[in-house]
């Protein structure tokens, strides 16, 4: 679950991550009262779930409170285009207006989960307020690394190698090693995926603050967190994915046009891979889970057919929990039931397979049973075209 920057803000607050003074406003009237309470001079800044909005026009500095109203007006209903919403853009309906810092260096910090080391890092570079992945790619260099031991946390000793080595001195590095260990406390209690400040500034007064926020969390863990929950902003999400997630179904719009469905993240994401490699392109991530049932394979059925660019659908399950024969079972009512139309291709293995494809088998229908993935991609494809 992703929140807004105001939101993110506002949870570091609570660990003690300095952060810029501010609030959150819905209309100019309201950027206006907030300018004025910061004392004038302002940054009035676009809020929806995507980066690079000051690179598509919705990060804006005013000299006064009128000036902010004018600039909240203006950016308050646009559709804001950035390289992380698509073509389609994102409709702003809030703006974070916040106070103006005299910034001397611009850093980046970021945790993240490593699955390779199943363990939290902590990333930090000299080279904030720029794209991440392109200082990875072109400088990986300055790419400093601290790998967070669970139960143990964040050292100060390795807070203070990675000041030392982004070149900090004086009083900078106690603000930002404090800062880095209340991110690092802030990212556990939270149940966070990812926590990235980018830029982190350091002031011409060696004051260290999170100039931006945002964070992403585990959406097992939210259960534990009721107070992240009411911060969800559904306005910010995929209809399609909502709605996927009504029904514990993980769900994620691509741009293809060969529906998928699957058990299992890294079957779906290897099913989405032989499809590329036969030539087609994937139109969806679906994971129906290990204990799927006949309701959720039949939304899982529209949800996919919603996307009108579905011209196929590639069933790829391997029966453990889930048996093949209950989800066969499941294909044939859903298939009956929606009237679907589109050709459907199935891969089966596991539990109960010879009774899963008797039952598509006697079905009536014009389902396609392939071997083997291979098989599967290169028919479903084919069909697709």
């Amino acid at each position: 679950m992703k929140i807004h920057e105001y939101q993110a803000k506002g949870v570091l607050r609570r660990y003690n991550v300095p952060v810029p003074r501010g609030e959150v406003a819905f209309s100019p009237d309201e950027a206006r009262r907030v300018a004025g309470t910061l004392g004038g001079r302002v940054v009035v800044k676009a809020q929806i779930h995507a980066g690079g909005r000051g690179k598509g026009g919705g990060v804006k500095l005013a000299d006064n409170p009128e000036q902010a109203a004018r600039l909240a007006e203006q950016i308050i209903g646009m559709t804001l285009v950035t390289h992380q919403t698509g073509p389609e853009g994102r409709l702003v309906k809030r703006v974070l207006v916040e106070e103006t810092l005299p910034i001397d260096r611009e850093l980046y910090l970021g945790i993240v989960l490593d699955r390779k080391l199943e363990r939290p890092v902590l990333m930090a570079s000299s080279e904030g307020g720029m794209d991440i992945e392109e200082v990875a790619a072109k400088t990986p260099e300055l790419i400093l690394k601290e790998t967070i031991e669970p139960g143990i946390g964040l050292m100060p000793h390795q807070a203070r190698r990675l000041a030392f080595g982004m070149g900090l001195e004086g009083e900078a590095v106690k603000g930002i090693v404090n800062a880095m260990l209340a991110l690092a406390k802030a990212y556990e209690a939270t149940d966070a995926n990812l926590l990235e400040i980018n830029p982190f500034v350091i002031t011409t007064d060696e004051r260290a603050v999170a100039l931006d926020a945002k964070m992403d969390f585990d959406d097992n863990g939210l259960f534990r967190h009721p107070d992240l929950i009411e911060l969800r902003d559904l306005d910010e999400e995929d209809p399609l994915e909502t709605d996927a997630s009504n029904f514990n179904l993980n769900y994620i719009k691509l741009d293809g046009n060969v529906g998928c469905m699957v058990n299992g993240a890294g079957l779906a994401m290897a099913t989405m891979d032989i499809i590329q490699h036969a030539g087609g392109r994937p139109a969806n991530f679906l994971d129906v889970g290990g204990g799927a049932n006949a309701e959720q394979i039949k939304n899982g059925f529209r949800i996919i057919l919603s996307d009108a660019n579905v011209k196929a659908i590639l069933i790829n399950i391997f029966g453990g929990i889930l048996r093949v024969d209950v989800l066969a079972a499941g294909v044939v009512a859903a298939a009956r039931e929606l009237d679907i139309q589109v050709p459907i291709v199935l891969r089966l293995e596991g539990t109960k397979v010879d009774e899963g494809k008797r039952i598509l088998q006697e079905s009536g229908m014009n389902f396609t049973v392939a071997a083997n993935m291979k098989e599967a991609a290169e028919k479903v494809v084919a069909l697709a075209s």
